[in-house]
């Protein structure tokens, strides 16, 4: 059911580094992405899949984490991503990939959760770095890095309290999200 993988998909920050994924893998994930709506049908978005250890170390250090988790710098090794999808967008095709992004990297996400993986998507990296690491030409803009690997952590969700959206971790490591209630999302005018 829909809603089940919904409810399963969360940021996952924490991993079990050693649960290898294959490149097969990724390459169903970003067919999932591949079939997604697309603006104008104007499909500008790409794809550079990681899954080398080297590369994903290297890959690792561009990235920011958790940035209301203010005393944890990110996974520590072992718990790092076993995987990485860089998507980017080809400016030669079109500057404007309006929501694509998301709509390509939700799939990607659903389709981790399906097969027994989670993932983050992470839009805090050193750009620069990332773009020499990678060997980018100039017509590619890097939107996002989603992080792959099977969960290590328990993620909850519980009800926003006020208007206090940040998420936190318990003295067990269990991350908390805090969600609005479906009468807060909902208007009648």
């Amino acid at each position: 059911m829909l809603k089940e993988l919904v409810l399963k998909n969360r940021s996952y920050r924490r991993f079990y580094e050693e649960h290898k994924i294959k490149e097969e893998e990724l390459r169903d994930l970003v067919d999932l992405a591949r079939l997604a709506a697309s603006g104008r049908n104007a499909q500008s978005l790409r794809y550079i899949l990681i899954n080398d250890s080297a590369m994903r170390e290297e890959v690792f250090k561009t990235l920011a984490w958790a940035g209301y988790l203010t005393d944890w710098v990110g996974p520590e090794e072992g718990e790092r991503p076993a995987a990485y999808i860089i998507q980017l967008n080809d400016e030669e095709l079109s500057k404007n990939f309006f929501c694509d992004d998301g709509i390509a990297a939700e799939n990607i996400l659903l389709g981790a959760v399906e097969k027994g993986l989670g993932g983050c998507i992470l839009r805090a990296f050193k750009e620069k770095e990332l773009r020499a690491i990678l060997n980018l030409p100039d017509r590619f803009k890097i939107v996002q890095v989603l992080g792959l690997g099977k969960p290590k952590e328990k993620v909850v969700i519980t009800e926003m309290k006020g208007e206090d959206i940040k998420y936190w971790r318990d003295e067990q490591g269990v991350h908390y999200v805090p969600k609005r209630r479906l009468e807060d999302v909902i208007l009648k005018f």
